[in-house]
């Protein structure tokens, strides 16, 4: 079973960055797909960015232009760089494998964007 382990969130102000990253008990460059998830206030956690294996990333409109996923191969991780950050990021983010297998989430790291 996977684990995972994200950290980097925090608080921070309209505009600012933030680069959050997910320590995997997987070999995250040969996974078919690795995704960064969130989930805000209230709301049901979703999928805002996915890279392949072969490095390709997909980004739901939201984050589009203002996130960045990438993976270090050496490391087994996979990070998130949050530029430019807006109140409606404000949530708890996860990492996982793209679909994510049955009972695999970590704890999440909270990220609050202040206005």
């Amino acid at each position: 079973q996977v684990q995972l382990v994200e950290s980097g969130g925090g608080l921070v102000q309209t505009g600012g960055s933030l680069r959050l990253s997910c320590e995997a008990s997987v070999n995250v460059s040969s996974v078919d797909k690795m995704g960064w998830f969130r989930r805000p206030p209230g709301k049901q956690r979703d999928v805002i960015a996915i890279i392949t294996e072969g490095g390709r990333t997909h980004y739901v409109d939201s984050v589009k232009g203002r996130f960045t996923i990438s993976t270090d191969g050496a490391k087994n991780t996979v990070t998130l760089q949050m530029d430019d950050l807006k109140p409606e990021d404000t949530a708890v983010y996860y990492c996982n494998l793209f679909p994510p297998p049955p009972h695999s989430w970590g704890q999440g790291t909270q990220v609050v964007v202040s206005s």
